[in-house]
């Protein structure tokens, strides 16, 4: 269960990313309320999963997932370039997210 939080912290820290972008420097009102609301709940949700993990797995694994989401995000949707390497290196992310949740790291 504890995991399954920080997945979803995770996944909510690349819309807080994605929304800070779209804030244009909190120029712009909804973008900037989504990134509050994103920031909060992926905070909460992590200070949750910290109650059985311990910080340096699920702080890993959380920006993990949020790094490479953000930059998914980004190619897919916002136009931003893509190379093989960058994919490569989005994978090595993914890879070393998933190595480290599998590793027996949780209580």
């Amino acid at each position: 269960m504890a995991w399954a939080l920080v997945i979803c912290a995770g996944l909510l820290e690349t819309g807080f990313a994605v929304c800070l972008k779209l804030s244009n420097g909190f120029s712009r009102l909804w973008p900037t309320v989504a990134f509050c609301l994103f920031a909060l709940g992926s905070f909460g949700l992590l200070t949750l999963s910290l109650r059985r993990l311990p910080v340096g797995s699920a702080y890993a694994v959380w920006t993990g997932i949020g790094a490479a989401g953000t930059a998914a995000y980004g190619m897919i949707w916002l136009g931003e370039s893509s190379s093989a390497l960058k994919l490569l290196s989005i994978t090595l992310v993914v890879a070393g997210v998933v190595g480290l949740q599998i590793s027996g790291s949780a209580h």
